[in-house]
């Protein structure tokens, strides 16, 4: 069962970015849910969330 956070290493593979970069991107995307009203953890990112803004939908959809 994949983990329902995706943390900065695996940003920074996913998207061949810097680990320091990774990690302004989450603290991005997690900006955007605390306006929405969800709690979140710092460092981490739901998977879900990361998935869709990154990619449009979830990735089971890409090819």
């Amino acid at each position: 069962m994949e983990n329902r956070f995706i943390r900065a290493e695996d940003v920074a593979a996913e998207l061949e970015v810097s680990k320091p970069y990774a990690y302004k991107i989450i603290r991005q995307l997690n900006e955007e849910l605390r306006k929405k009203g969800f709690l979140t953890i710092a460092g981490r990112v739901n998977r879900q969330y990361f998935e869709e803004r990154f990619y449009g939908k979830s990735r089971e959809g890409c090819q």
